[in-house]
């Protein structure tokens, strides 16, 4: 056979070493983990919007509502709509799980979802709501509640 033609096929026991991973590499990697580890924390600091809390009157699972208590979240920019009236629960057409009976009758009607707070606790007091007004099909009003204040 002649040797002068190049090989096809590759020795596979070459005294060199095939490592990939070099101190630069190295280095690299876990600088890329760390300046993550940085955004990451820095952008959990940042926040978003108001916290869930409390301004005044406690929490309402701690034992009923207070009146003038306000619940949920104190961010009135992004919760900036406002209603008024009895909570009762009970959506219209699968569209809200609570409605506010205001003064003029059924059309008058709030209904209501939240994330934020939990509005069984205020079945049957007066309160007044902020939100965002919400598309809907069926209800006249729908909007998903931030802040609770109970004013009855």
């Amino acid at each position: 056979m002649d040797d002068t033609k190049p090989k096809v096929f590759h020795d596979m026991k070459s005294s060199k070493s095939a490592s990939y991973i070099t101190p630069k590499i190295m280095i690299l990697f876990v600088g890329v983990i760390l300046a993550g580890v940085a955004v990451g924390y820095g952008v959990s600091r940042l926040g978003g919007p108001a916290a869930v809390s409390t301004s005044v009157g406690g929490s309402a699972s701690s034992g009923g509502v207070s009146t003038g208590a306000v619940y949920g979240s104190n961010d009135t920019a992004t919760f900036k709509d406002t209603a008024e009236g009895v909570l009762q629960a009970g959506g219209i057409d699968g569209e809200g799980q609570y409605h506010l009976v205001r003064p003029g009758g059924d059309s008058q009607n709030v209904y209501l979802t939240s994330s934020l707070v939990d509005l069984s606790q205020f079945t049957g007091h007066t309160i007044k709501v902020w939100g965002q007004t919400q598309a809907a099909q069926h209800a006249g009003w729908l909007m998903d509640v931030g802040r609770v204040q109970v004013t009855k």
